[in-house]
């Protein structure tokens, strides 16, 4: 059984990848997202995308946040080999959008912000208020796990060098 540090790097360019990945995917594939979820699911980037590059003894961190940000800068920094270690995802379904950023380093999700519940007008509603916020938390949950689920399934086939490299290394370089 592997330490928990050396499985830690060694493991841990995953997390870029999968971040990169989506990234490309929701800008280029949004049916890739599509098959996940029975109702319709809109996936887009939101207000901040972190990434690192690394050359020698030095680290770079790029920073894009701002509701209209251009990626530009972030697709050059990918071009000169910096990797993507958050991503902030706005998810809407039907009338209903939730915010969060994954953080490639461990993928747990921060800063979740889920669509308003109703209003409480008794005490009797906290029940049913309680239990609609965590159907809501979960729904992130699930679609975080499906993605990472998809990525993985992907990672490990003949596809992902001969069909989705390529496809990612077009978008970084067109």
């Amino acid at each position: 059984m592997l330490d928990v540090a050396v499985s830690y790097n060694r493991y841990r360019f995953l997390g870029h990848e999968y971040l990169t990945w989506l990234w490309f995917v929701i800008e280029k594939d949004q049916d890739e997202i599509r098959k996940l979820e029975q109702e319709p699911v809109f996936l887009q980037i939101g207000n901040r995308i972190v990434l690192v590059n690394r050359h020698k003894d030095t680290v770079e961190s790029i920073t894009i946040k701002g509701d209209d940000a251009g990626l530009e800068e972030g697709i050059l920094a990918l071009r000169k080999g910096a990797v993507v270690t958050e991503l902030n995802i706005a998810y809407k379904t039907g009338d209903q959008e939730w915010r969060f950023t994954v953080k490639a380093e461990s993928l747990h999700i921060v800063g979740l912000k889920c669509p308003r519940t109703g209003s409480l007008e008794s005490q009797e509603d906290l029940e049913g208020a309680v239990l609609e916020k965590v159907f809501l938390y979960d729904k992130v949950i699930q679609l975080t796990d499906n993605l990472f689920k998809q990525f993985i399934t992907l990672r490990v086939s003949e596809d992902w060098g001969k069909k989705v490299v390529p496809l990612m290394r077009q978008w970084i370089y067109s």
